[in-house]
């Protein structure tokens, strides 16, 4: 047999592989393929916590009663059946084991009375506890596990907008409204004067004349522009009542072009999705 298959011209074909970027353009005939080259695991187990949780559970006996000795034997063969060239692997595995022994060896002693002294405990106890705290945290993973994940069960899509397509206009809040009326107040408190009088006021009253106002002006002023200094603090607050009135009846609204813009008040047109005369301008 020859040692290599010979290839047609170079070019006609394509290179079987390339191996640091040299085309490989036929099969050598004298590999050589160690023993341990491929190994298959039949049962995998993630530590001698998960091997010890399998034996008990394959065994169907109560983790809280655990026979000590067949459960020491089958790890015990199961140890001797890996592989020399795995003591790395296998040293977890040895130091559970001579674990397991010494519970044995101590479950063989004579126990002392109940009571003499502390050395009643049952040895498996420690045992029992990291058992059943592992089998916790795996039934905690496995269920972590079925939960969708991302780039497994779904991917994620990202979807490009025009930015000149997509204009998102700040919307009139509540502190922004508080701000405007502070700023109205402070410009009232300028013009104050020290005469007593009692006078009634009517938010029902000031209700018809921003109405009117509006109207006489088109139906849109600025916030500030509604109010006259005048009036002193109690008829502000009284017309301020009536427009805070006026929109939650949805007879005005309020609105701004962009954040920190003038708040402008109108006649409310009716359609939006604010139901509290709180809403933004139209592009």
């Amino acid at each position: 047999m020859n040692a290599a298959v010979d290839v047609p011209q170079a070019g006609l074909f394509e290179p079987l592989a390339r191996i640091y970027g040299e085309p490989l353009q036929y099969l050598p005939q004298d590999l050589y393929i160690p023993p341990d080259a491929l190994a298959i695991m039949l049962d995998a187990f993630e530590g001698p916590l998960d091997l010890l949780l399998y034996l008990i559970r394959k065994a169907n006996v109560d983790i809280l009663d655990i026979p000590m000795a067949p459960l020491t034997r089958q790890y015990l063969d199961y140890i001797e059946n890996m592989h020399a060239g795995n003591l790395e692997l296998a040293a977890d595995y040895l130091v559970m084991a001579a674990i397991l022994i010494e519970i044995k060896s101590r479950m063989l002693l004579p126990r002392p009375k109940v009571g003499a002294d502390d050395n009643g405990e049952d040895p498996r106890a420690e045992l029992v506890r990291r058992l059943m705290e592992y089998e916790q945290m795996k039934i905690a993973g496995q269920r972590l596990n079925e939960l969708p994940q991302a780039e497994r069960e779904f991917f994620w899509v990202e979807t490009l907008v025009e930015k000149s397509l997509y204009v998102r206009l700040p919307e009139v809040s509540v502190d922004d409204l508080k701000n405007a009326w502070m700023a109205v107040v402070r410009q009232a408190k300028l013009n104050k004067s020290h005469k007593i009088s009692r006078e009634e006021l009517s938010v029902r009253e000031h209700m018809t004349i921003i109405l009117r106002l509006l109207q006489d002006r088109g139906g849109f002023v600025q916030f500030e522009t509604m109010f006259d200094p005048a009036m002193g603090a109690p008829g502000l607050v009284v017309h301020f009542l009536a427009m805070l009135e006026l929109a939650r009846e949805k007879l005005v609204e309020f609105t701004q072009s962009e954040a920190f813009a003038p708040i402008y008040v109108r006649v409310h047109q009716g359609g939006g999705e604010s139901g509290s005369g709180f809403g933004q301008e139209g592009a």
